[in-house]
C-alpha cells in the first residue's frame, strides 16, 4: 500500500512551482549573495558520480554536494563492491562514465572481469568485483579532472524553486551558505531534494530490508560438518540466540553463510535511510546483529579462531522514496522491455524483491532489455530539476531491479547530459530536444536505446 508524502514544511513550501511573489523575490535577493553554478547534483553515490562527471565534461559548472566524507555511496560507504549489470545477452547496455570508472578501478587493482560474452546461469557472475576503497579515490580524482566542485559533509536545509533555476540553503559543519543554480539533479537515493522542494514522493507501508555488508574469515570450509552446523543453526534461531534476518536466507543452510564469509547475506528489517534518526537506527541493528553472528559462528566446531576481517561503517539501504514523474515505470514496462519513445539509457537486472524470507530474484526473458524514459527522472509539477537513481518514478516491483547500480549509473549520465544541456540553453530539461541529449551521451560513450 502506497502512502504520499505531503509534508511540506514552510521552507519547502517555497519549492513547489507555485511560489509566492513574496517568496520568489526574497529568494531572488538571496541569490545575490549565493555561490553560483550551472548545475548542482545531491547525492555522490553511483548515480550522482556520474551525473555531475557528465554536466561537467559538457561545460557545466558543476557542484557535487555529498554528505558523507567519500563519493560512491551504496559501492563504497555500503560495501556493495559488485557493480552490475552492465551487459545483457552477450552485449553490453550500459557503458559511458560510469563503466569506465568500473574499468579503471578493476585495472589499477590488477583485477579480471567476467567473460561477458557468455550469457550466465547466475546474474551475480557478471557483477564486477572492485576495491571500493580504491573506487572511491578513483572517482574523486575524477571529478577534480573534470572541474567539479566537491562539497563534502554538506547537505540542503532547503530547495527554493526561483525564476531561474533553484536556490538552496546549504549546512555543513562549521558553515552554512547558499547556491544559486539553474539546473539541480537529485540522486540522494530517497528523493530528499524532491522532499525539500514539495513535491510528491511515494513509499511504501513495508519496505526491503538493508544489509550490513561485512566479511568473516578464520576458518576452513572444507573442514567443517555441515549437518551439525545445520541442526545448531536452527537451534540457535529458536532458542533467541540469532535472530531472523540474521542470516537473510531464513531456512538456509548456514554452511553456505559460512562459505560466502557473510558477505551480502544478511537482512536488518525497517532500515531505513530517509532520516539521520532512522540511519542511525539502521546501522545499530546491523551491527548488533554482527555480532550476534560472531559469537554464534565461535561456537561451531572448526570456527573458534573465526574473525570479523571486514564491516562497512553503514548498513546499506535497499528503499525508502520514489518520486511521482512524468512517467511511472511498472514491472510490466520493465520485464516486457518497452522502448519508451523518450528513452534515454537501458537498465538490466532481474526483478529483485527482498523481504522476511529472503530473496528470489526473477530474471528477466532472453533477450529483454528494459529502458529507462526521460519523464521517470522528471518529478511531476517540476522545473528545472531532475532525479536519477534508486528514486526513480517506477513501481515496487520495477523498482526493484531498477535501483542498482549500474542501472543509477546509466540514468546518472542521462540527467548529468539534459541538465548540462538545459543549462547552455536556459530552458528546463524536457525543452531539450531528445537527439540532443542522445547525441550528447554518445559522444561521452554511453549506450543510447534504439
Amino acid at each position: 500500500m502506497k502512502r504520499r508524502d505531503l509534508l511540506k514544511a514552510a521552507s519547502a513550501t517555497a519549492g513547489a512551482l507555485a511560489v509566492s511573489p513574496l517568496v520568489a523575490r526574497a529568494a531572488a535577493v538571496a541569490a545575490q549573495g549565493a555561490r553560483e553554478a550551472d548545475v548542482v547534483v545531491v547525492g555522490g553515490g553511483p548515480a550522482g558520480t556520474v551525473a555531475a562527471l557528465q554536466a561537467a565534461r559538457a561545460g557545466a559548472k558543476t557542484i557535487l554536494i555529498e554528505m558523507g566524507s567519500q563519493l560512491g555511496g551504496t559501492t563504497t560507504t555500503g560495501g556493495v563492491t559488485f557493480p552490475g549489470l552492465f551487459h545483457a545477452w552477450g552485449r553490453q547496455v550500459i557503458a559511458g562514465i560510469g563503466w569506465e570508472l568500473v574499468q579503471a578501478a578493476v585495472e589499477l587493482d590488477g583485477g579480471v572481469l567476467p567473460d561477458f560474452t557468455k550469457v550466465p546461469a547466475r546474474h551475480w557472475q557478471h557483477q564486477v568485483r572492485i576495491n571500493g576503497p580504491l573506487y572511491a579515490a578513483l572517482v574523486e580524482e575524477a571529478c577534480l579532472e573534470a572541474g567539479v566542485t566537491l562539497a563534502y559533509y554538506q547537505f540542503p536545509l532547503s530547495a527554493v524553486a526561483t525564476d531561474g533555476g533553484w536556490l538552496l540553503d546549504v549546512v555543513g559543519k562549521g558553515l552554512r551558505h547558499q547556491i544559486a543554480c539553474r539546473q539541480l539533479i537529485d540522486c540522494t537515493g530517497g528523493a530528499d531534494v524532491v522532499g525539500l522542494a514539495g513535491l510528491e514522493r511515494l513509499r511504501e507501508d513495508v519496505t526491503q530490508p538493508g544489509t550490513l555488508i561485512f566479511k568473516l574469515g578464520g576458518y576452513d570450509v572444507a573442514q567443517l560438518d555441515a549437518e551439525e552446523i545445520q541442526r545448531r543453526y536452527l537451534k540457535a534461531l529458536a532458542d533467541g540466540e540469532l535472530e531472523a534476518g540474521d542470516y537473510a536466507s531464513a531456512r538456509g543452510r548456514f554452511v553456505s553463510f559460512l562459505a560466502a564469509g557473510g558477505d551480502n547475506a544478511q537482512h536488518i528489517f525497517h532500515a531505513d535511510s530517509s532520516t539521520a534518526d532512522t540511519q542511525t537506527q539502521a546501522n545499530i541493528a546491523g551491527r548488533r546483529s554482527l555480532l550476534r553472528l560472531i559469537r554464534f559462528v565461535r561456537t561451531l566446531p572448526g570456527c573458534e579462531r573465526a574473525q570479523v576481517q571486514r564491516m562497512m561503517q553503514e548498513t546499506a539501504v535497499r528503499e525508502t522514496y520514489r518520486i511521482v514523474g512524468q512517467t511511472l515505470i511498472t514491472c510490466d514496462d520493465y520485464a516486457s522491455g518497452r522502448r519508451f519513445d523518450d528513452a534515454v539509457c537501458y537498465a538490466f537486472y532481474p526483478v529483485d524483491l527482498h523481504d522476511r524470507h529472503g530473496v528470489v530474484p526473477k530474471p528477466l526473458a532472453p533477450g529483454t532489455v528494459p529502458t529507462v524514459p526521460l519523464g521517470a527522472l522528471v518529478p511531476k509539477g517540476s522545473r528545472n530539476l531532475l532525479v536519477a537513481g534508486r528514486s526513480v518514478s517506477s513501481d515496487r516491483l520495477a523498482n526493484s531491479a531498477l535501483r542498482v547500480q549500474a542501472s543509477c549509473m546509466a540514468m546518472g549520465q542521462a540527467a548529468g547530459a539534459a541538465a548540462a544541456l538545459a543549462a547552455r540553453a536556459d530552458v528546463t530539461p524536457t525543452a531539450v530536444a531528445l537527439a540532443e541529449i542522445h547525441a550528447l551521451l554518445r559522444e561521452h560513450a554511453a549506450v543510447v536505446p534504439e
